[in-house]
C-alpha cells in the first residue's frame, strides 16, 4: 500500500490483512527497529536523502509472502523500492484528496514526514501525486468512504484484478 501520511495506510493495512487472511507488515515499523531510532529523528539527524535510502534497503530486503505492506508515504522517491514492491506483489495506492490528509496529520514536525526544506505538507502531495499513480497497480479512492468501505474496495479490486490475470 502506498499513499500520503494520513491515507490510512497502516489502519487499513491491517483489516485488509484480516480480510484476506494474509501476515501484515508496517514498514516504518521496521525502520524504527532496524535503526532504533524513531522516523524523526532520523530524518532530522541524517537527513531526507540518508533516510530515503534506509527505507529503500529495509523493502529491498523484504522477503514476504502473503502479506499486505503498508509503506511511508516517501517510499515513491525511491525507484528500486517500488520496482522491489511491484515485483513481489500489487500495488495500491489509498488516494485522499488534500484538504483530508492536511485534517489527519497534525503532527508534521513530530510523525517522520519526509518533506524537502522549505517544503510544505501540500508540495509534497503535489510532488508525491504523480508518483503514486505512477506506480500504482490499483488505486482506492477512500476520499468518500469508511473504513470497512475502504477495506470493501481493496478487496473487490484484488479479486478483479486475480480473475483478469
Amino acid at each position: 500500500m502506498i499513499g500520503m501520511p494520513g491515507a490510512g495506510k497502516s489502519t487499513l493495512g491491517v483489516l485488509l490483512a484480516k480480510a484476506l487472511g494474509m501476515d501484515f507488515v508496517d514498514t516504518d515499523i521496521m525502520i524504527q527497529q532496524r535503526e532504533n531510532r524513531l522516523l524523526q529523528e532520523i530524518i532530522d539527524v541524517e537527513g531526507m536523502e540518508s533516510f530515503i535510502r534506509i527505507e529503500e534497503d529495509v523493502i529491498a530486503a523484504l522477503k514476504f509472502r502473503h502479506s499486505v505492506i503498508a509503506t511511508g508515504g516517501s517510499v515513491v522517491y525511491s525507484q528500486r523500492a517500488m520496482e522491489a514492491l511491484k515485483r513481489d506483489g500489487t500495488v495500491i495506492y489509498l488516494s485522499v484528496p488534500y484538504e483530508e490528509v492536511q485534517k489527519r496529520v497534525t503532527n508534521i514536525t513530530t510523525r517522520g514526514i519526509v518533506l524537502k526544506a522549505g517544503n510544505s505538507l501540500k508540495d509534497a502531495y503535489q510532488e508525491r501525486l504523480p508518483l503514486y499513480q505512477k506506480y500504482s497497480d490499483l488505486i482506492v479512492d477512500c476520499a468518500q468512504r469508511d473504513i470497512e468501505g475502504c477495506v470493501g474496495e481493496m478487496v473487490k479490486k484484488l479479486s478483479e484484478q486475480r480473475v483478469t490475470r
